[in-house]
């Protein structure tokens, strides 16, 4: 499971980011995880649980998703991935391959399948609170 594998990367570097500026206890780290990331929220989020140091045993794990968005090469239209209005074979393969976007999706305005993925990939620490030593 690829969540563990992300889990694990997120705690060690909150952890050296805490050691390297002083912070002597993590209270928050902040997620962020593209929609078009196939990872279980509640698996990560139970893996940063049972992963976290010492230095953050009493931090609140912050997990937001990040909405898909598009930009055609045509015609420069930009739009939001609308999740709830595709089927489940179409919403799953997106979301499991995310280059299949491509086959699946077109622009709404003139019907192309040329377009970049402007937002909705990644997963990457957004913040990190914590108290400093004294």
């Amino acid at each position: 499971m690829h969540e563990w594998a992300l889990a694990e990367g997120i705690v060690k570097t909150a952890d050296k980011f805490a050691e390297d500026q002083g912070i002597e206890e993590i209270t928050e780290v902040k997620i962020m995880i593209g929609e078009l990331q196939s990872i279980e929220h509640d698996i990560i989020e139970f893996a940063l649980d049972q992963l976290r140091t010492h230095r953050m045993k009493g931090a609140k794990f912050v997990i937001e998703a990040v909405p898909a968005s598009f930009k055609c090469r045509k015609c420069s239209r930009e739009w939001k991935l609308e999740s709830e209005k595709l089927d489940e074979t179409t919403g799953e393969a997106i979301h499991f391959v995310p280059e299949m976007a491509h086959v699946y999706l077109k622009c709404p305005d003139c019907g192309s399948p040329d377009f970049e993925v402007t937002e909705g990939r990644g997963v990457w620490l957004a913040s990190i609170k914590g108290r400093k030593k004294e």
